[in-house]
């Protein structure tokens, strides 16, 4: 991999990169590699508690990833009796650890008789989304709310975390046995897959609002066309 000049093309030695920031266009601050170094944080085996908190005061979206924490020799009574106790009074150990020369925010809460530890995302790291602005025009009526709310209960069922495997790696997985056996494999053109019973929400929920309007007799008591539905977009 050749390392060149973008304004004329002319190639660079290894040893003539710098690490820098762009402070403003244009503008950067070179960084040596051992002021880098000096402020890397150092991997410890300890987990440093800051502060306790109730589960329910920490928003979903910050959780990123889960690790299971082990006691270890003299420290088994002491890991016992906090989980109890955090157990008692649903509470949840915020701290610190370091991974891999990364330190990371962590949220300690007791799972399935141990303590899990989940890495959380920084504040600056959490996608702010504008403030919903109501508009008269897309308040729901009391009629709407009603059918929605039925619709929601009628698709409610207990979490079954066993239920919605992954897919793509099972297909995969098939796909791999099939080979295996000696079966010739004939790819399905896209679209002829069953893909089951699989509700569009937005559409349902428009097609209530239009039943609506129509018993009610309103100007615009027409069924919405299943090509014109919108669909719901996750950020």
């Amino acid at each position: 991999m050749k390392r060149v000049v973008e304004a004329t093309g002319e190639e660079i030695a290894h040893k003539d990169i710098k690490k820098g920031y762009e402070v403003l266009p244009g503008e950067f601050v070179l960084i040596e590699p051992d002021e880098i170094a000096a402020l890397a944080p150092k991997a410890s085996h300890t987990v440093e508690i800051e502060a306790f908190v109730d589960l329910s005061d920490i928003d979903p979206i910050y959780f990123e990833q889960p690790y299971y924490l082990t006691p270890t020799g003299p420290t088994d009574k002491a890991y016992r009796l906090l989980l109890t106790t955090m157990e008692s009074q649903q509470k949840v150990a915020i701290g610190r650890i370091i991974m891999r020369t990364k330190e990371y925010l962590a949220a300690i809460r007791p799972k399935d008789g141990v303590l899990c530890l989940e890495t959380l995302r920084f504040a600056d790291e959490v996608l702010r989304v504008p403030a919903w602005q109501d508009e008269e025009s897309t308040m729901p009526s009391s009629a709407e709310e009603t059918m929605a709310v039925q619709l929601l209960d009628s698709m409610t069922v207990p979490w079954n975390p066993d239920v919605y495997g992954d897919q793509y790696r099972d297909q995969v997985l098939a796909l791999i046995e099939r080979k295996r056996a000696g079966e010739t494999i004939v790819p399905a053109a896209p679209g002829d897959d069953d893909k089951g019973k699989v509700i569009d929400l937005m559409a349902a929920l428009e097609a209530s609002i239009a039943a609506s309007k129509a018993a009610n007799g309103g100007p615009n008591a027409v069924a919405p066309d299943a090509e014109t539905t919108s669909s719901a977009v996750a950020h």
